[in-house]
């Protein structure tokens, strides 16, 4: 009898013989991990076995790519995925490690409920969220606290980030708001900062210490990742949505307000070339101060898409 399939999607993964990260077809069944070119190819480019592999997410082994975890087989030997968001990557993961546990324990896979996962609404944007998490006013407050006789300044609990998020409407429950909590630290928007926080992220159990009270934290910076997308630029309501090119569905990753924004030419952008991007790029300033920026394939094609962005941002709604 043929292994059940459990669960099959687009991943990214790294050539194990080259340093390249391709998209590839992946099928998680009850006892391995196959891959494919294309999702209609027959023939597999590989097989990963997964009795007595560990699975270790999140993977901090390279730093210029998010939502990556490590598989690594009972031979020592490791394959490195990265999906395009956190709630595919946690997903996958569980699904993996259960794989694992019922391979160790000689047992069958099963699901423990079949009850719909909580999904993020497609609008919510990180980097939004980010700059409101900042305001002054109406953000999360930047405290003195002290832990064990250590003092952390301009902290605050993963808690309070909880609270806030629905409190804000940024979050239907708390679950939801824990989910998006960890999509904030795992992107860099929020950084460790006391040893029990600290320990978490290193053991890879980020979300299951965010809120208790004794887990500190504090704002950090993004970390400038470039990834190819797929643009749609809108005129009513003035929006660019950007997408994951390897997905069949039409749920945007995110969105660009564009009404009152400055669109320009762009020739340096800082740490670009260690992400080897370089040439044709141009920016966007949004009217609440975010800025992105975007790489084109040509000069042409910088110039049509700065013209049209720049029409809409001044017609739109």
């Amino acid at each position: 009898m043929e292994p059940k399939q459990i669960k099959e999607g687009y991943l990214v993964k790294k050539g194990t013989v080259l340093n390249s990260w391709k998209v590839v077809w992946v099928v998680l069944s009850e006892d391995g991990v196959e891959f494919f070119k294309r999702k209609t190819d027959n023939a597999s480019k590989g097989m990963i076995p997964l009795k007595g592999a560990v699975l270790t997410s999140p993977c901090q082994d390279f730093s210029k790519r998010t939502f990556v975890f490590k598989l690594r087989t009972a031979k020592n030997q490791d394959h490195y995925f990265q999906a395009s968001h956190l709630e595919e990557r946690e997903s996958w993961v569980k699904d993996i490690k259960r794989v694992i546990t019922c391979l160790q324990g000689g047992r069958k896979f099963t699901r423990k409920s079949t009850r719909r996962s909580i999904r993020l609404p497609d609008t919510i944007n990180l980097s939004e969220l980010y700059i409101l998490m900042r305001d002054q006013e109406d953000g999360v407050k930047e405290l003195k606290l002290e832990k064990e006789k250590r003092v952390y300044n301009h902290c605050f609990t993963g808690g309070t980030v909880v609270d806030w998020l629905i409190s804000k409407d940024k979050a239907r429950n708390r679950h939801e708001a824990l989910m998006l909590a960890t999509g904030l630290l795992t992107e860099g928007f929020l950084q460790p900062a006391g040893d029990m926080s600290k320990e978490a992220v290193e053991g890879g159990a980020e979300s299951a210490v965010l809120d208790d009270p004794d887990a500190l934290y504090y704002f950090g910076h993004r970390r400038k990742n470039w990834n190819v997308r797929k643009f749609i630029l809108r005129d009513d309501p003035a929006y660019i949505h950007y997408y994951d090119p390897t997905k069949v569905d039409e749920s945007p990753l995110g969105s660009i307000h564009l009404r009152g924004s400055v669109i320009t030419a762009v020739e340096f952008v800082p740490e670009a070339k260690r992400y080897d991007v370089d040439g044709n790029l141009f920016e966007i300033i949004t009217s609440d101060d975010t800025h992105y920026f975007l790489q084109a394939t040509t000069p042409e094609e910088r110039k049509e898409w700065i013209k049209a962005i720049h029409t809409v941002s001044k017609t739109g709604k």
